[in-house]
């Protein structure tokens, strides 16, 4: 078996965060995204690799280099030119050769055991599925209904889901069912894992569902991006910064080498603040500030602003600041 983490797309719901920057490496705490997902990966001695695309390889390389981990290259540099994740794992298969693949999206941040995923392998395809509560939620995503273990019904964003239960990002491909990639493709199927499996069970193909609970989230929105920190961001890691003496941090926060927190600010809970950031007389919470940030006089909450940005004399809530903005309210 061998893993291939799908990092190739652009992350265009997130821009203009994601502009430059891939979305499987954003910040969660003192990590980016990439990094949860390959701690676990490498916990399974598997030959892994990272799928990616050519105007973030070399973001990933250094990743790549760091965990030991091979890297396949699509030869794209814009959305509109992109694979998708079925080309991308057909690319796969022309590079590494047919094999059973565990597929790992990675936007994905969960908590389950991979081991514990596997041992549920059986040779059948197998997704990792979660109750995401609410049916309006679950119409965004791959809907599941079960019989015991068994997917009897599978529905990729559906407008009445019939289940709260979803697909996940987190899939075992037997190596019969990648052998029958080319099949999907060729016949003009949408590219797209949810329309795969949906494909795969309307003839005839068993898929297993692993169920799980306490968290997944599918960094595919601010919101859900910013719950993501909340959840994972459980104690405070703070480097060498210069802090005021009337500065208050309210744990549990990230700041990074190199920040200067000054004045009377008030820097947490669940706040993420960049290297060399400048931050004065300023609240922030529930907030990531990405690096080389200016905040002076102002309120952040639940917001997230890029790096190079001046912000000054504002009160910003559920706001998404693309990079080098400078937004003031008077002198």
């Amino acid at each position: 078996m061998k893993v291939l983490i799908m990092a190739g797309g652009y992350a265009t719901r997130l821009w203009p965060i994601t502009k430059d920057n891939p979305k499987a490496l954003l910040p969660v705490g003192d990590r980016v995204i990439l990094e949860y997902i390959l701690e676990r990966v490498g916990k399974l001695g598997l030959e892994t690799y990272i799928s990616t695309n050519r105007f973030f390889e070399a973001h990933f390389r250094r990743y790549a280099e760091k965990y030991g981990v091979g890297l396949i290259v699509e030869e794209t540099l814009h959305e509109e030119e992109k694979l998708g994740t079925i080309g991308a794992l057909k690319k796969a298969i022309d590079e590494l050769g047919l094999d059973d693949y565990l597929v790992i999206a990675g936007d994905n941040l969960f908590s389950f055991s991979l081991r514990e995923f596997l041992d549920s392998y059986d040779g059948k395809t197998l997704i990792a599925v979660y109750d995401v509560g609410d049916l309006e939620l679950a119409k965004r995503y791959g809907v599941v209904v079960l019989e015991g273990d068994r997917v009897i019904s599978f529905h990729e964003k559906p407008a009445e889901p019939t289940s709260t239960l979803v697909s996940t990002g987190v899939y075992v491909f037997p190596k019969a069912v990648m052998g029958r990639i080319d099949e999907y493709l060729s016949n003009g199927n949408r590219d797209s894992p949810g329309y795969f499996l949906q494909w795969l069970l309307e003839r005839g193909d068993p898929i297993k569902a692993y169920r799980f609970s306490e968290y997944w989230y599918d960094i595919g929105s601010a919101d859900s991006y910013l719950e993501a920190l909340k959840t994972l961001l459980r104690e405070s890691h703070v480097e060498e910064i210069q802090i005021s003496p009337y500065a208050k941090i309210i744990p549990p926060v990230v700041i990074k080498r190199g920040a200067k927190i000054l004045g009377r600010s008030m820097i947490g809970p669940y706040a993420y603040i960049g290297e060399g950031c400048i931050i004065e007389n300023s609240d922030i919470s529930d907030s990531i500030v990405f690096r080389n940030t200016i905040i002076r006089n102002s309120t952040i909450w639940r917001s997230i602003i890029d790096e190079k940005c001046e912000i000054r004399n504002l009160e910003l809530r559920k706001s998404l600041v693309g990079g080098h903005a400078k937004i003031q309210r008077g002198e």
